[in-house]
């Protein structure tokens, strides 16, 4: 199992001031991530979407921190892929230009971007931001693949040119596709990608996203495949914060989180601005609660069906505490079917302090309790394998 954290660069209450601070704090989390034996590190990409997310050129941030690392693998979770966002031949060209440059350690990710601010901001049709994802992904497959890239799709026609550099990985980066339903889920299998799996529900819901993934899986022919290169990898993301102080873990990550997942009503289902008020001693689990109720009493009120992922980002269950507490939950969502736990940490509320402790914690009790537990499962492996063979040599 692999371990990541993602930059979505949030910030409340936002001033110049403060968004410059919070960009150079996630460099020193990213930097620090590699340190604490983290695997990878992913980073969005978000326009114009005051209160949420200022990670607006995530290429930039990416480079950055690869040139002050030199191992942990450097993820786009995942770039918006509809033309008016990125043209895929330039998506191509900066990504292999990074993968070049970082020693072969990119990943790409690709999303919609779907927000209406965001769509309205670079003038996107909504309509196509699906089809124009699943279309860049058929030419960044193949771009990286022939000496001379000629498409000819539904969307886009490309006459045949070199597209320049080639990556430093064969045939390129792996590719994934953000997924937050089933829906979503089945196509990333047939396309042949891997999934980053944004859901907030719980170890329970993820199971099941899994099985909807493996099901696709099983039941796909290749005829769907963007690229050669197939990647199935499934990463969950896990937000987590974790101090000796278990209590005041969990109000800090809750709070947190309650930003987060108002944040994403406003911009996403148009509910009100985040509340940025923090009172001492508040409850923040009875917080979170009244902040799902508004979300469902706003969506009834616009006669709009109110459906599981509706509230999921309101669910506390995660990997809120002390380190024997995220080992406990992280357990469950490797039992669910995570073959990678991408940390999120840097919410909006959520002091710098807070974050580096959260990450030292990781590096020092969490993350090494699983890559033993699987050193120790490999060595029975390979005892009984063993053993096996001595016994019918035995014979």
């Amino acid at each position: 199992m692999k371990f990541s954290m993602i930059f979505e660069a949030q910030l409340a209450d936002p001033t110049v001031e403060r968004e410059h601070q919070l960009l150079r704090d996630c460099v020193e989390q990213a930097v620090f991530a590699e340190e604490m034996g983290f695997d990878r590190i992913w980073a969005v990409e978000h326009h114009a979407l005051k209160w949420y997310a200022h990670m607006s050129a995530p290429e930039i941030f990416l480079t950055w921190v690869a040139a002050r690392t030199t191992t942990i693998r450097i993820g786009h979770g995942v770039v918006c892929m509809p033309f008016n966002f990125n043209h895929p031949v330039r998506v191509a060209e900066r990504a292999a230009m990074l993968d070049l440059l970082s020693g072969g350690r990119l990943d790409l990710g690709a999303g919609r971007g779907g927000t209406e601010q965001e769509t309205s901001l670079c003038g996107v049709d909504r309509d196509r931001t699906t089809q124009e994802v699943e279309e860049a992904l058929r030419i960044i497959g193949q771009a990286w693949q022939k000496d001379e890239l000629e498409y000819e799709g539904e969307l886009l026609r490309i006459g045949p040119h070199p597209v320049l550099p080639r990556p430093r990985q064969t045939p390129h980066p792996p590719l994934f596709l953000a997924c937050s339903r089933a829906e979503t889920l089945t196509r990333a299998a047939e396309l042949g990608i891997g999934a980053l799996v944004m859901g907030f529900a719980g170890p329970e819901a993820v199971g099941q996203m899994r099985a909807a993934y493996d099901a696709a899986r099983a039941a796909r022919s290749g005829d769907s495949f963007v690229s050669t290169a197939v990647n199935d990898h499934f990463s969950v993301l896990c937000p987590t914060i974790v101090l000796d102080d278990g209590a005041e873990a969990r109000r800090i990550g809750t709070r947190g989180q309650r930003f987060f997942a108002q944040a994403i009503g406003h911009w996403y289902g148009g509910t009100g601005v985040p509340d940025e008020a923090v009172v001492e001693g508040a409850d923040e689990a009875a917080e979170m609660r009244k902040a799902a109720e508004q979300v469902v009493a706003r969506l009834h009120e616009h006669d709009i069906p109110v459906r599981p992922n509706a509230t999921a980002t309101f669910n506390a269950d995660h990997a809120y505490g002390t380190a024997e507490d995220a080992i406990a939950h992280v357990k469950r969502l490797r039992d669910a079917g995570a073959d990678e736990i991408m940390c999120l940490v840097q919410m909006g509320t959520v002091p710098q302090a807070a974050c580096m402790e959260t990450l030292r914690q990781w590096g020092e009790k969490v993350i090494p309790y699983f890559r033993e537990t699987a050193s120790r499962e490999t060595a029975s492996r390979e005892t009984a394998s063993q053993e096996a063979a001595s016994r019918g040599t035995a014979r």
